[in-house]
């Protein structure tokens, strides 16, 4: 009961400093002719809206799909004959005689002369928010095992991908009240979402350069910008033409979108006029917007802006508009890196993301990345030793332990906590919650690696109980020889020729691929999922396996080996569920190695048991 009198009262507070208007008078499309007059409202610098004219040119029907429509305009004010129409302006509210016609929400792309823009009705945008559906798990995915690595490209373009052709032909469009006639019906197939400023912080323009082409192909624009807003309160009152931010970081490192508040009705408000990432429903932050000025370009103008504190929670990303309440930001799942070089320096960063089927991965590589990115930049890191944690909801964790070296050391750790955290969300098994990702890095400026050398056994004419003595010698990146010994009991029952493999885990993965061992050894479960995932071979240690030709097996994903004949031919005759699969060899026994370096090479060599 506290606790729910504790959120009435911080809900309170919040509505309080927002301004919370009497109903707004909406004008129909139908009744919106050209010719009319109309006033816009934006923020160009500050906090402080700023008015432009709009002039109504004709109606575009179908022109982003069936019965959608844009009202078209030429604006005119404040910088827009030089800036044309800037991006950040998405969502600005447009009224004609103090009745709302609709948000600024299209424009004709890079380097137009005039800021030509299409109006999104806001009877749509209000249309396209009526379902009051719940965030949901979007797509499932069978994951095979080796996990295919987290492709950093390939999930950006498909998380901002909202930049899409819509009409592609002008014969699809139907002009109504069209004016000008200097204006093409072409200009349809032309009329694309305004860019969307995503706003940085803490991020080097170094880390940002390998994704630009990828943003601005999307419909964004990548600024860096700083953190320190998201710690200042603001008093002000929240108006349509105020800038509006939906996060998707937030903390040490913060990334987010950012447009123009369209409409407020009561604690319900509606943004941008055009999709951000097209989701339907979603569970991200709302946050006001501080707009520190707009950057002139010929290819597209900008505003820099800053996100400031949470107001509320997005909860529709629709092709017409974000929409959203006030109130309380939605729980996000923490983040939290501890950092510690052999010299002593100490770093500790935390940050918060959304909980989103393609943007939790794909943020969490962002903040791991950038951050050893960062470390390595200020004191010269060669070599990253990671241990960490992601705790689930009602599973186990993901336990992470691993060496990372070299100039590629902070994407490869980002990679191999990424590569898990995707496939879970992908698994199509059951939805996977996480609760928080804590990981400790110390690092060296010393490069770890070395090789395998060379691989024997000293003792001959094995019989079956003896113990082997393994020996295995490898060369650092140095040149020093380090040697390790490992005892291999040879089974009781094992009888004439055997093999003992030693090898890295990267040649492991490829052997198991070609032994087919993956593709029958597919998990279950998602409980089964985690343990697979968690014995995922790791860069600083070599694998010992004792291999006999006796037949193995598996069954409902769980590796058997030696099975007697009798029981193979019982568990073989249960086909209907194609859980049972033979396999032409089996695993005696294996053993770990830690090396303390990055290693690889692999060794072969084969006993004869009397």
């Amino acid at each position: 009961m506290k606790h729910r009198t504790v959120l009435s009262l911080c809900t309170c507070l919040l509505l309080s400093l927002v301004h919370l208007p009497a109903a707004t008078k909406i004008l129909p499309l139908d009744q919106i002719r050209s010719g009319m007059v109309g006033v816009g409202y934006t923020v160009f610098k500050g906090n402080e809206l700023d008015e432009f004219k709009v002039h109504i040119l004709g109606i575009l029907q179908n022109v982003i799909g069936p019965k959608r429509n844009l009202i078209l305009a030429r604006l005119e004010g404040g910088p827009l004959s030089e800036t044309g129409i800037i991006s950040g302006m998405s969502g600005s509210p447009v009224y004609i005689e103090n009745q709302l016609i609709g948000a600024v929400s299209y424009s004709l792309g890079t380097f137009s002369k005039e800021p030509i823009a299409g109006i999104t009705p806001i009877g749509e945008m209000l249309e396209t928010t009526e379902s009051q559906m719940t965030p949901q798990k979007q797509n499932n995915a069978t994951v095979m095992f080796p996990l295919k690595p987290f492709n950093i490209n390939e999930s950006i373009q498909k998380a901002f991908s909202s930049a899409k052709p819509f009409a592609k032909h002008f014969s699809d469009i139907r002009l109504l009240t069209l004016i000008d006639s200097a204006v093409s019906p072409t200009i349809g197939t032309m009329l694309r979402p305004i860019t969307t400023p995503l706003f940085l912080g803490g991020f080097s323009s170094a880390s940002l350069q390998p994704f630009n082409d990828t943003l601005v192909n999307a419909g964004l624009s990548a600024t860096p910008t700083e953190t320190a807003l998201l710690n200042q309160e603001s008093n002000s009152t929240l108006r349509p033409g105020d800038a509006i931010g939906v996060n998707l970081l937030e903390g040490d490192l913060a990334i987010g979108a950012a447009g123009t508040l369209t409409h407020i009705n009561g604690d319900k408000v509606y943004a941008f006029g055009h999709a951000l990432y097209n989701l339907g429903p979603i569970n991200f932050p709302m946050t006001r917007v501080h707009v520190h000025t707009v950057l002139p370009s010929l290819d597209s103008s900008i505003k820099i802006m800053s996100s400031g504190k949470t107001i509320g929670t997005a909860s529709q990303d629709r092709d017409t508009t974000i929409a959203g309440r006030l109130g309380p930001g939605p729980d996000l799942i923490p983040i939290t890196f501890k950092l510690e070089s052999e010299t002593g320096v100490k770093k500790n960063f935390q940050m918060r993301t959304v909980d989103n089927q393609t943007f939790t991965p794909l943020m969490i590589y962002l903040a791991i990345g950038e951050t050893l990115s960062s470390f390595k930049r200020e004191i010269g890191v060669n070599t990253f030793r990671l241990q960490g944690t992601v705790r689930l909801k009602e599973e186990n964790p993901l336990i992470f332990e691993n060496l990372f070296t070299g100039d590629q050391a902070p994407i490869s750790a980002a990679n191999y906590i990424m590569t898990p955290i995707n496939a879970l969300f992908q698994n199509d098994f059951e939805q996977a919650q996480l609760l928080a990702v804590d990981l400790n890095i110390t690092t060296s400026e010393s490069k770890l690696t070395a090789t395998l050398d060379r691989v024997w056994i000293e003792e001959s004419n094995l019989k079956p109980g003896e113990t082997a003595t393994l020996k295995i010698s490898m060369k650092t990146y140095r040149g020093e020889n380090i040697e390790q010994i490992l005892p291999i009991k040879i089974p009781s029952n094992a009888q004439g020729q055997i093999s003992i493999i030693v090898s890295d885990g990267s040649y492991l993965n490829q052997w198991e691929t070609q032994k087919l061992y993956f593709q029958k050894r597919q998990v279950n479960s998602l409980s089964q999922m985690i343990r697979a995932i968690n014995s995922t071979y790791k860069n600083d240690r070599f694998y010992v396996r004792l291999l006999s030709q006796h037949d193995g097996a598996v069954f409902l994903g769980e590796q058997l080996s030696s099975l007697p004949p009798s029981v193979s031919r019982i568990l073989k005759s249960d086909q209907s569920r194609s859980t049972f699969y033979e396999l032409g060899e089996s695993i005696l026994d294996e053993w770990e190695i830690l090396a303390g370096h990055v290693v690889s090479g692999n060794h072969e060599i084969t006993l004869n048991i009397n």
